[in-house]
């Protein structure tokens, strides 16, 4: 059973001053109201002062059975009945009709206007005729394009929404009769159409099929469904004094099935396009892809088609991106960006809504608690009328939407309520003799009469109904209008103002840590993600309120997560992300006292802590705060506490408030190395030197590097996007160096920290500036050269270490550190890895008067095998190296002569 909530969705209400009784209304944009009886129909104001006064009315050819709205287009298309001919109308330029006797220009779809007639059009209402081959039996306005669907007993047919262009100021709205969808053995009582995707019902079928607009994919346009055995087409075959017989004897029953994606193409339904456009360079659409067949089961109790199982209220329900819409009514079409799609149908009892884009999926199975006559569906809720109640019901559009909008959505960021989660009702009201409901913008159109007769109806043989066959569609002439009927506009409240309420009410669970809380919460969440994602119906100002709500919602669901003891606890963190609160304002509302006055912590919170801390945030809190995590931990996650007290965020933490926790810590089961540098670290911010240097010397170097790579931040931290080494980063700086570089190296090894982030370190950890090298960053260098590095990155170090090297010569700057190696460690130009020509140019500023300078010079140009000029530079700068060099270098008997010939000329 749905769950019942008492809150009030539904505002204030007025009375539309119809002048007789309406036989059909429907929504004209954001600011009229269409109502049709008799011949006539009249336009009233829904937007501002002039709410419920007329705008406009215009006699109609007869009748109206069905009134469709299309926003794209601005325009009213309407099937009528005259003489028991029914025909398809759509009125343009309505806006313009200012009194009912005005004049109206009538035109057959398609007709070309001419230039000398486009004053006339400009000013005045103008009907377009469209001529059928069938009876018209419903109509549907795609809500994007604007193009209009209309079902026929065999087949659809598309009209296009077109503009012709009288001149260069001076368009006119037409359409075109582009598209022909021929469908066997399904007859529709309803259609409803958008964006290329068609939803048609009969009295028990449900089909959606998607017309593909790619030429070189899907089926051909002559497209036919794999064959069937259908058992509706074997009993086409029987002879009517057979059929005759056995319908007197039974009833021919189909089984209830459902067939999703692929496999709807196996329904027995045919469904084939055929192009009637004048240009093939106007075709739309080119295959058809199945994508859900659902049929029901009559209730065979009786031998007619009883009202209580036949569906109703077909509806296709767009959501766009988040504020693609537009005001501009001529470009709204084009700039509308479709982001998900979802199909509503029911059947008295009970409702279902599918999600119909990428997968076809059921979202949701709506129980009433009584008979329903028809329902409208919106991206915030789903509204139901039975013959004395108006129900409303929460939807999961925007869930569903969420995910399709957002990728970041069910990650660590960012979170959404779920779409499996149950629905509820939210409000069942009072509403005596209701027949027909609408919905567009913030209202609800309810039409009321005493008399149940009063309103038209679908009516059928009451057996053959039972096969699609033999379905055809009546419509009941309503007797002469009687008293006690009343057309309502219902204005729903603001979704601040209800997510508002339904926080108040969440309230009454608080205390009693139940589902109950978050379900109510997460149901105002979506329905203010609902508002914020249905941009074009904003009122300004409004959107501000709502980004406001939907925080506040995040950081109620982050307290709910964060003090509920849940399968889901971990929701606590993207909830609390997306709420915008700090640090500080989340742990200042995690007092929640237990019946004994004692704390408990759950694993919400301090999963949400735990990350936050390990992200490395800007903000540092308080030094009570700060114990307070402490203490949170100590209780709840006590291995935790050497990561903790290392997180920038935790700063102002007493070191001795730190130090006493980490005493009690058992260290059996984990790391005793962390425990032990922090305990370091600690004991450096006491001021306690000799307890720092016991603790250092508790194990030897080799583990204290591994407790280092378990926790970088024990040496470097980033606050505001700059690295900062820490308290013991200096004290190891000047006490124990080749820990400090051994430790770095580890966490380059173990891909805890980049190379530019390593020498960026060392540079601030010295106080040197950009361009300046310390020795103990020269010393990293030295240390990755030994340790072995990939090739890549080996070439740019050979690099770095003789720039620094050719430098320090040719500015005769010693090192501002003893090196940690020694040239006996080190034998890096004459490695046979390094490439010495990509260095020779930079050997111009090294002086061949020094020793130094001297050797470098000829030590790289033996590597080139420039022995001649070596030994000219030798005898020139140190005539008493020739000897010494060529036993070295020149080994080969011949060249040992020619120096010898060298040295003698």
């Amino acid at each position: 059973m749905v769950q019942l909530y008492n809150l009030h969705p539904f505002g204030s209400q007025q009375v539309v001053p119809c002048k007789l009784e309406p036989e059909r209304f429907c929504g004209g944009g954001r600011d009229a109201l269409f109502v049709a009886a008799g011949c006539k129909v009249e336009a009233f104001a829904v937007a501002g002062q002039e709410l419920c006064q007329p705008r406009c009315a215009f006699s109609t050819l007869g009748r109206v059975l069905c009134l469709a709205y299309s926003e794209a287009g601005d325009y009213l298309a309407a099937i009528e009945e005259k003489n028991k001919a029914t025909f398809l109308r759509a009125y343009v330029n309505w806006r313009s009709k200012r009194t009912e006797n005005c004049r109206v220009c009538i035109r057959m779809v398609g007709h070309k206007v001419e230039a000398p007639f486009s004053d006339t059009f400009r000013d005045q209402m103008s009907i377009i005729e469209m001529p059928l081959s069938e009876a018209p039996l419903c109509i549907s306005c795609c809500p994007v394009k604007g193009d209009l669907l209309v079902g026929c007993t065999n087949k659809l047919v598309l009209f296009s929404l077109k503009y012709q262009i009288i001149s260069e100021e001076f368009s006119i709205l037409d359409f075109e009769r582009s598209l022909i969808i021929h469908i066997d053995n399904i007859v529709p009582v309803e259609i409803s159409f958008c964006v290329g995707y068609v939803a048609l019902m009969s009295d028990l079928e449900v089909l959606i099929v998607k017309l593909e607009s790619d030429p070189k994919t899907g089926e051909s346009v002559n497209y036919q469904p794999l064959k069937i055995n259908n058992p509706l087409k074997r009993t086409e075959g029987i002879s009517n004094e057979t059929l005759q017989l056995d319908s007197d004897d039974f009833v021919i029953c189909q089984k209830p099935v459902e067939l999703l994606g692929e496999k709807s193409s196996q329904s027995g339904v045919s469904v084939t396009l055929e192009s009637t456009g004048l240009d093939d360079k106007t075709i739309k659409y080119y295959h058809v892809q199945h994508l859900l067949y659902k049929r029901f089961a009559p209730d065979i109790s009786s031998l007619v088609l009883s009202d209580d199982i036949k569906l109703h209220s077909l509806q296709l329900l767009p959501i766009y991106q988040t504020g693609s819409p537009t005001s501009d009514r001529k470009k709204l079409s084009q700039e509308k960006e479709l982001l998900s799609l979802f199909c509503f149908f029911s059947l008295p009892h009970v409702g279902y809504l599918y999600m119909v884009v990428k997968s076809v999926e059921l979202m949701s199975v709506y129980q009433y608690p009584e008979k329903s006559q028809q329902a409208v569906l919106t991206p915030q809720f789903l509204h139901v009328i039975t013959s004395n109640n108006l129900q409303c019901f929460t939807v999961r559009c925007s869930a569903a939407a969420a995910r399709e909008e957002d990728p970041y959505v069910d990650t660590t960021l960012k979170a959404c309520p779920p779409v499996s989660m149950d629905v509820c009702a939210l409000r069942i009201q009072l509403f005596i003799g209701l027949k027909a409901i609408c919905h567009f913008k913030n209202h609800i159109i309810l039409l009321t009469k005493a008399d149940p007769e009063a309103i038209p109806e679908r009516r059928e043989p009451p057996k053959r109904l039972l096969s699609r066959k033999g379905t055809n569609v009546k419509f009941k002439t309503p007797p002469v209008a009687e008293a006690g009927w009343n057309l309502y506009i219902v204005d729903t409240i603001s979704p601040v103002q209800l997510y508002k309420e339904m926080v108040d009410y969440s309230n009454t669970y608080k205390t009693a840590k139940t589902q109950s809380c978050i379900h109510l919460l997460s149901e105002a969440h979506l329905l203010v993600r609902a508002a914020l994602m249905d941009a074009s119906q904003l009122e300004p100002g409004e959107k501000a309120e709502l980004l406001e709500a939907f925080k506040e919602s995040c950081g109620h669901l982050g307290d709910c997560y964060s003090r509920l003891d849940t399968q889901y606890s971990h929701l606590a963190l993207p909830y609390y992300k997306m709420s915008g609160l700090s640090m500080a304002e989340v742990l200042t509302r995690a007092d929640w006292p237990l019946e004994d006055g004692s704390q408990k912590y759950e694993r919400g919170l301090i999963f949400y802590i735990n990350h936050s801390l390990d992200e490395n945030l800007d903000e540092e809190l308080s030094e009570e705060l700060a114990a307070k995590v402490v203490q949170m931990f100590h209780m709840a996650e006590p291995k935790q506490l050497p990561h903790i007290l290392c997180s920038p965020s935790m700063k102002n933490i007493n070191p001795v408030t730190a130090m006493n926790y980490l005493s009690k810590l058992d260290t059996s089961g984990f790391s005793s190395i962390l425990v032990t540098l922090t305990k370091a670290a600690m004991a450096l911010k006491m001021g306690d030197l000799d307890r720092h240097r016991n603790e250092m010397k508790s194990h030897p170097e080799m583990k204290l590097v591994c407790g280092f790579i378990l926790e970088p931040r024990l040496l470097i931290q980033q606050r505001r996007g700059q690295i900062i080494p820490t308290e013991l980063a200096v004290q190891l700086k000047d006490t124990q160096p080749g820990l400090l570089v051994a430790s770095v190296l580890g966490l380059q090894k173990n891909n805890k920290i980049g190379i530019e982030e390593a020498d960026s370190f060392f540079k601030v950890l010295c106080g040197k500036e950009k361009d300046t090298i310390p020795q103990l960053l020269v010393d990293l260098w030295e240390a990755q050269l030994v340790a072995g590095l990939p090739d890549v990155v080996l070439q740019e170090l050979f690099f770095k270490l003789t720039s620094q090297y050719i430098w320090r010569l040719s500015k005769m700057q010693p090192p501002d550190t003893i090196p940690l190696r020694t040239s006996e460690d080190l034998s890096l130009i004459c490695g046979p890895s390094f490439d010495i020509a990509s260095i020779i140019p930079f050997l111009e500023p090294l002086s061949e008067d020094t020793i130094a300078g001297l050797s470098v010079h000829v030590l790289c140009r033996t590597r080139l095998k420039e022995y001649e000029q070596c030994i000219d530079t030798l005898l020139e700068r140190c005539p008493e190296a020739i000897i010494p060099y060529a036993n070295h270098e020149l080994k080969e008997e011949n060249r040992i002569d020619f120096v010898v010939e060298k040295t003698a000329a």
